[in-house]
């Protein structure tokens, strides 16, 4: 079930950079399902289902954000950097896991209490600079002992549950949605055309694995399978994000209001008959702010025509994620009937 490879994956570490853990998890997942896997020089790892000579390129990122040891001080607490966009609140008080040398380390990222502040303090806002972690240790050399050491990459400490609906919850649904769906697809996609897909390392940092994964097959389209932001629960409004869960995978035709993506309309074509042909449900999304894989990949060589696809998850770059598994589960249906033919280009 796809409920429970999501699970895996989410409650798997890979921040960007660091995206071995997820790499194993899809290795024995696609292992007697694709043609060929392989993972290039930046760390990208494309499973290959061969057929024809028109080649469709899927993406999906594996990282997830963190953070990064900055600097350790003589009583043992850490310092860090976060890696990837973070809105600041969301990290103070929440445990991490610090990779290190020894293996993983539980922490806590604290603050200055607020029952110790002035009042005027209390007023500022609260910056990562502010924040440290504690794993427990009364020196730094403890610390190092521990493995710690500068560059130890942090992720959150957030288990995956299910939630009332078919909803569930977890850190790094953002993107690794997208990574069960991709799974699913190649797992059980029967097509005459050939298929890369492309787990690839680095989007949180600015769509590097993308760039380079795209220069190299240079396929004749690209999809990017991903989450985005809907408008369907209190504090924003239907205007600011038009999409809901529970109502399909989206069709994103517009990224960052065009700086970053204007889709391409026979690709958007192309799925929108197959979702009313077959009776999937899908929304439209025309976005404002947010990019995926698929905005790199359109500027790869001379252009690849590319979309993103989307599930819509509240609460994105936050360690409670939350998705429909309907979605997810129409999302798969809808790419496994298109990939059956190919869009007019």
């Amino acid at each position: 079930m796809v409920k429970n490879l999501l699970g895996r994956l989410s409650d798997a570490h890979g921040l960007s950079s660091y995206e071995g853990n997820i790499r194993d998890i899809i290795r024995a997942e696609l292992k007697g399902y694709v043609d060929d896997i392989y993972e290039d020089k930046m760390g990208n790892l494309i499973a290959l289902k061969k057929g024809d000579n028109f080649k469709f390129m899927i993406a999906s990122h594996m990282d997830e954000i963190g953070f990064m040891v900055q600097y350790i001080d003589e009583k043992g607490f850490i310092k860090f950097v976060p890696i990837g966009g973070w809105f600041t609140p969301t990290a103070y008080t929440q445990r991490v896991i610090l990779h290190g040398k020894k293996g993983p380390i539980t922490g806590v990222i604290g603050a200055k209490p607020p029952h110790v502040m002035s009042p005027e303090d209390r007023k500022k806002e609260l910056k990562i600079e502010d924040m440290f972690i504690d794993v427990g240790s009364a020196s730094d050399k403890e610390t190092a002992d521990l493995g710690i050491e500068i560059g130890t990459p942090i992720t959150i400490d957030r288990e995956y549950k299910e939630l009332a609906n078919g909803r569930v919850t977890g850190k790094a649904l953002d993107n690794r949605v997208g990574v069960a769906i991709l799974i699913e697809v190649l797992k059980n996609v029967k097509s005459p055309h050939t298929i890369y897909g492309v787990f690839t390392v680095q989007e949180e940092l600015g769509l590097k694995g993308a760039k380079v994964s795209a220069f190299a097959i240079n396929p004749d389209c690209a999809i990017a399978t991903d989450v985005t932001i809907p408008g369907d629960h209190p504090g924003i409004t239907k205007k600011e994000a038009s999409v809901e869960m529970g109502k399909g995978p989206v069709l994103v035709l517009v990224s960052a209001s065009g700086r970053g993506l204007m889709a391409d309309w026979k690709l958007a074509e192309w799925l929108r008959k197959t979702g009313d042909k077959n009776k999937i449900p899908y929304q439209l999304e025309v976005g404002d702010g947010g990019n995926t894989d698929a905005t790199i990949i359109h500027l790869v060589r001379e252009g690849i025509p590319s979309i993103p696809f989307s599930i819509a998850s509240r609460y994105i770059h936050s360690p409670v994620e939350v998705v429909d598994i309907n979605d997810i589960e129409s999302g798969i249906k809808l790419l496994l009937e298109a990939l059956k033919t190919k869009p007019k280009l």
